[in-house]
C-alpha cells in the first residue's frame, strides 16, 4: 500500500529520503506540488523581513559565515542597529506586505543582559501586527521561556547540514547543541524555524541527511528555510565553492521538493541565494512547494532582491502575499 505523502510522518529513514531525491525530476516536482496544494494555497507566498541587530564578531567558526571572528571577511565587528532604526524597518516591512519580522544577532548564545531589550523590541513589532521571530544562537530552557513570555512567536535555529557533514561546516558547537536548543524552544511553546544551507560542497546524501533530521524531529519545523550558500570571500566554504562551483539549480529545486514532501505542513522558505536565482528557477521552487521568502535588500550581511524586484516577480508569476495571522499583543 502506497503511503499518502500529504500526511505528516516522523518515521522516515535516510534511505527513503535519499530515494526521493533520486526520483525523476518531473515526477518529484509534480508530487511535491500536489502535497503543497493539500495544505496551502499555491498562489500565496509569505513575505518575511530579516534585520541584523548585532553584526560580526561571532565566536563560532561556521565555515560559510561572514560574521565569524575566525575569518577575515572585511566585516566590522560587533555593530548594533539602533532601536529607532529597528522599528522603522519593521514599519517599512508592513507596507511591503511582510507578515513576519525577524531579528538576528551574531553570537554563540543569548546573554542574560540582552533579554529585557529583546522583550521591548518584540512588543514593539507585535504592536505593528507582525509575527515575531528571532535568531540569537543557542538558548537555555530558561531563556526560551523568557522569550516566550515576552511574546516571541518563532525562534530560528538551523541545523545547517546533515549530521555526517556537520564537522566540515562548524566545530565550535555540536549537532546535539543545536537539537537541544530546538527542544528548549518547543518545550517553551514557541514555534520553530529550522532548516539549513545547501551548496557547501556536501553530497546529495548529506542534503538528504539534513531533511531526514528535520523530518524525524518530535515536531516538524513550523518554518523550514532552504538556503543556497552565498559564497563569501574569506570564509573556508565560500572560497571552496568559488573554486568548485555552486549547487546545480535543478538539484536545489529537488531539495525544495523533498523538503515539502517530508515536512508537508511546514512553511518552506526560499531563503539566502535568491539574488542570483533566475525568475524561472524561483518559479520552479514555488511550484515544488516553497511558499515563503525574505524580502528587503539584505539578509543579515548578504544581498537579497529589492522590494521592487520581488513585486515584479510576484506579478510575473501571479502570486500574492500571504495575509499575516492575527498576533497576540501582551497587555
Amino acid at each position: 500500500m502506497t503511503r499518502d505523502l500529504s500526511i505528516p510522518r516522523h518515521d522516515w529513514t535516510l534511505d527513503e529520503v535519499e530515494a526521493l531525491f533520486a526520483r525523476p525530476f518531473m515526477e518529484l516536482v509534480f508530487e511535491a506540488a500536489t502535497v503543497h496544494r493539500r495544505w496551502f494555497d499555491p498562489s500565496e507566498v509569505q513575505k518575511s523581513q530579516l534585520l541584523s541587530i548585532k553584526t560580526g564578531g561571532c565566536a563560532e567558526n561556521c565555515g560559510y559565515c561572514s560574521q565569524s571572528a575566525s575569518f577575515q571577511t572585511g566585516l566590522p565587528s560587533g555593530c548594533r542597529a539602533a532601536r529607532p532604526r529597528r522599528l522603522a524597518v519593521a514599519r517599512a516591512a508592513t507596507t511591503g506586505g511582510a507578515a513576519r519580522f525577524c531579528r538576528g544577532a551574531a553570537g554563540r548564545e543569548l546573554t542574560p543582559r540582552d533579554t529585557p531589550k529583546l522583550a521591548t523590541m518584540i512588543a514593539g513589532v507585535k504592536a505593528l501586527g507582525l509575527e515575531t521571530c528571532a535568531t540569537l544562537g543557542m538558548l537555555t530552557a530558561d531563556q526560551a521561556r523568557q522569550l516566550k513570555a515576552a511574546g516571541l512567536d518563532y525562534y530560528n535555529h538551523n541545523l545547517d547540514t546533515g549530521p555526517e557533514y556537520y564537522a566540515e561546516v562548524v566545530t565550535t558547537r555540536t549537532y546535539q547543541d543545536r537539537l537541544d536548543t530546538l527542544q528548549h524552544v518547543r518545550d517553551a511553546g514557541m514555534s520553530t524555524c529550522c532548516g539549513g544551507i545547501v551548496g557547501m560542497g556536501e553530497a546529495r546524501r548529506d542534503r538528504a541527511g539534513l531533511l531526514h533530521a528535520l523530518a524525524t524531529l518530535p515536531e516538524h519545523p513550523d518554518s523550514l528555510p532552504v538556503n543556497a550558500l552565498v559564497p563569501v570571500t574569506g570564509t573556508p566554504l565560500g572560497d571552496r565553492v568559488k573554486r568548485e562551483g555552486e549547487i546545480d539549480p535543478i538539484e536545489f529545486v529537488r531539495t525544495v521538493a523533498v523538503a515539502r514532501l517530508v515536512c508537508p505542513k511546514a512553511m518552506v522558505r526560499l531563503s539566502a541565494g535568491r539574488e542570483t536565482m533566475s525568475p524561472e528557477m524561483q518559479a520552479l521552487c514555488f511550484l515544488a512547494g516553497a511558499n515563503s521568502i525574505f524580502v528587503g535588500g539584505k539578509l543579515l550581511t548578504t544581498p537579497n532582491p529589492e522590494q521592487d524586484e520581488d513585486a515584479a516577480l510576484f506579478a510575473l508569476l501571479d502570486l500574492k502575499p500571504m495575509e499575516p495571522k492575527p498576533v497576540e499583543v501582551a497587555a
